[in-house]
């Protein structure tokens, strides 16, 4: 790309900048501002976002939509195999925790030997099944001149690392289940409501 092409591109954006706060200051117009009055807003959350779709301003995701098998991400402390694996894995520090690549990578430990394991927890769903969960052990071996071997092991200590953590995340699941009905009372189906109308 040559030196005027760039300096094209920047000139441009230079002028894109400066030119919004001139839309943005207009009475009328799609840019105006528009401040909201405090005493027309809801103060609860539901009730913003209800009138929010009211006027247009918001969206919702169809039932099928949301219940769909793609792109459905949770935050992660609402994702109970995120917090279940956290919870077991705190014995060791982690190097790598990322949600949205749905990895945990804890540090090399060891118990006073040369030898040394790192765990690795892969999670391909969000839902609390025995495949949406990949853990993988690695083993770095030291030798007395610093001279290190790694290698990912198969042993027992993984499978019982996913067990507990499969089970943690039942039992947190559970949990949440209970206190959402006692905060929100129980789950309402359309049949319900149609035999008490």
């Amino acid at each position: 790309m040559s030196i005027n092409k760039i300096t094209s591109i920047f000139k441009i954006l230079i002028l894109i900048i400066l030119f919004i706060p001139v839309l943005t200051s207009c009475k009328s117009g799609p840019f105006r501002f528009d401040p909201a009055n405090p005493q027309e807003v809801p103060v609860s959350a539901k009730e913003r976002a209800r009138k929010n779709i009211e006027e247009g301003k918001g969206f919702r995701l169809s039932n099928a939509m949301r219940g769909g098998s793609g792109g459905n991400f949770e935050f992660a402390s609402s994702n109970p195999m995120w917090r279940a694996s956290l919870d077991i894995l705190d014995f060791t520090p982690l190097t790598n925790v990322d949600y949205s690549g749905g990895v945990i990578i804890t540090d090399w430990f060891s118990e006073g030997t040369e030898r040394s394991v790192k765990i690795s927890v892969r999670f391909l769903t969000n839902e609390i099944r025995a495949d949406g969960l990949e853990v993988s052990l690695f083993e770095k071996t030291c030798d007395v001149s610093n001279i290190c071997k790694t290698q990912k092991i198969k042993s027992g200590l993984g499978n019982e690392i996913k067990l507990e953590i499969l089970k943690k995340a039942a039992l947190i699941a559970q949990e949440d289940t209970i206190r959402y009905k006692e905060e929100f009372g129980e789950y309402k189906n359309s049949e319900t409501s149609a035999k008490n109308n």
